[in-house]
Order: structure tokens, then sequence, then C-alpha cells
């Protein structure tokens, strides 16, 4: 008996996948539909029919257990009203989601790393399938985030032998800190797992090994315009990737613009990247430029549509990282 359960169990959760895909299936057409209508309503009437259109939309995602679609879509909700060129913004996450829902509907006709990240990026689970790589970790960044009912912990590390950067995940329910928790700027000894997927760095962290030690230098990087062409190589494997991550060499953060904004021009050279705004209402913003004191530093962060989000910073003067989020 105890053999015939053994034997049952991989064919229930097939069905329940089949299951699953279905739903999501059926959400991804709904979806659709709402695009349509958006566009032949013209996107100037967007702003007129409110927030709450948008939350039924994805609170029907929600149920089609499609929790990836559900987030773009409260996303998609909020741009209308929210500033200059919100229509602009509007089209784009609109062809995006169109992007999304096409690439889940002809999944079986995608290649198998591509046809991954399609199913995770609708919110099915990715799986930590390897090689494991063990290496000597950099601990670059640590930062939360939360959507009120679930925080997020990113964690960066950049491995020394093999040159890898990866991304750690932790959740916790609201009000709880998530694990793990790493010490930036020191490394450990550890093996990764990675997750698959193209273009995806999230990797699973496994025991550490020893006592976390110092580093006496921060990971290689290039210039602002090696960055901007990393993350469009990036893209062509994911077309929904927010950001990517980069590491500046020789960089001065200055002010840009008559609206508070910064960015980070290259010491030698002509080219710059601007800082999201996100970034500037950090207190991170105010220790680069402090770290910098007008002279060139390293700076790791992430590289996206929005701009560049400093995380860690090096000087010149002094090997200890210092950290910005």
């Amino acid at each position: 008996a105890g053999g015939v359960a053994k034997q049952a169990d991989p064919e229930a959760a097939r069905r329940r996948a089949e299951r699953r895909a279905a739903r999501i299936t059926g959400g991804a057409r709904e979806l659709e539909q709402r695009l349509t209508d958006l566009l032949r309503g013209g996107l100037a009437a967007a702003e007129q029919s409110g927030y709450g259109l948008w939350e039924e939309t994805a609170a029907r995602m929600v149920d089609a257990q499609a929790p990836g679609l559900a987030a773009r879509v409260r996303e998609l909700g909020s741009i209308p009203g929210s500033g200059a060129g919100w229509p602009v913004r509007l089209l784009e996450e609109s062809a995006l989601l169109h992007l999304l829902d096409q690439g889940w509907l002809g999944i079986d006709r995608l290649p198998a790393p591509l046809a991954t990240t399609v199913r995770t990026r609708v919110g099915l689970p990715s799986p930590a399938e390897g090689p494991p790589v063990r290496d000597h970790w950099l601990v670059l960044a640590q930062y939360d985030t939360s959507d009120g009912k679930i925080t997020t912990r990113r964690i960066w590390l950049y491995g020394r032998e093999s040159g890898r950067t990866a991304l750690v995940l932790g959740f916790g329910a609201a009000g709880r800190s998530p694990a793990p928790a790493l010490p930036v700027g020191l490394v450990i000894e550890a093996e990764l797992t990675p997750h698959a997927g193209a273009g995806q760095l999230r990797a699973d962290l496994g025991d550490e090994v020893g006592v976390p030690q110092p580093t006496g230098t921060p990971p290689p990087g290039g210039t602002t315009t090696a960055a901007v062409a990393a993350y469009g190589s990036a893209l062509r494997e994911d077309p929904w990737l927010e950001s990517w991550p980069v590491t500046l060499t020789d960089v001065v953060p200055v002010p840009h613009g008559e609206d508070g904004g910064w960015q980070l021009a290259d010491a030698e050279g002509e080219s710059a990247l601007p800082m999201a705004h996100a970034a500037l209402a950090r207190p991170g913003l105010w220790k680069l430029v402090s770290l910098s004191g007008g002279g060139p530093v390293t700076v790791f962060g992430e590289c996206g549509h929005r701009g560049f989000t400093p995380l860690a910073a090096w000087s010149p003067d002094s090997p200890e990282t210092v950290q910005l989020t």
C-alpha cells in the first residue's frame, strides 16, 4: 500500500499543477480582454475609471493563482494620475503585461530557460536546481521591502573565485524580520544553489563555513556606459527585468537638473547615469556624497529603467564597505 501511495503522489501533484495552469490561462485571457478594452477606450479614460477597477482585476488574478500578474495589474492601476507623462508609462507597462500574457499563452513554443522565466513572472515558483557553487562571497548589500503583508529581504553577494553575482531572498510576515541576515561588507564561505530561468540571479544559501572575514577590495566594475549595456543585455533574456546588479568604478556623484536630481558621472569621460528618484530620498545618498567629497568612488547598485539605485560604496582611501541602504 505504501508503494501505491508513493506512486500516486507525483500523479496528484501533476493534476494540481495542471489545474493551476488552467486557472492562470483563464486569468491571462481575461487580462488580455481588459487590456484590449483599455486601448479601445483610450488611455485618457484610464484616469477617470479610477483604481477600483484595476484592484478588482488584480483580485481576479489572485483567484487565478497568478500573483505575479496581480502585482503587475496593481502597478498598472497606480500609473494614471501619477504625474506628468503617465499615459506613456501606462502604455509601456501595458505592453509589458501583454507580452507576459502572450508568453504564458504560448509557453509551449518558448525555449526552456525563457519558459521558466515566464512561469516565474506570472507567480509560479522556480526551482533551485543547481549546480551548487561554493565560493567566498562578499556580502554587498542587504535591504527589506514590504507590501503590507509580506516583508521581502534582498541580499546581494559577489563570489570572489567564481566572479558570480547572486541574489538571496528571504520572506517574513509583516512586522517580522525575514531570514537570513548576513554581515554587509564581510566575506562568508558558503554554497549557493542557483534557481532556474533566463537571466535569473536568485540562489538559495546553504550552510556557511567558518567565521565571516573582512574584505580588502570591492568587486570589479566598469563605466556607466557598460552598466547600461549590461542591463540591456539582461533584458534580452528577461524582458520584465526591473534592474540589473552592476558595480561602477571611478564615478562621482553630482547634482543633475533643477529638480533636485543626482547622477553618477564617470571621472574620466563624458557619460553619466541618473539616480532613481527613490534613491534620492534615502539617507544613503548623503553618505555617498560625503564618502566621495567630490572625488571618484566605486559604487555597487541596481541599474534599471528608473535609473541607478546605489546600495554600497568604497573610497580609494579605505577598503571598508559603506552600506547605503
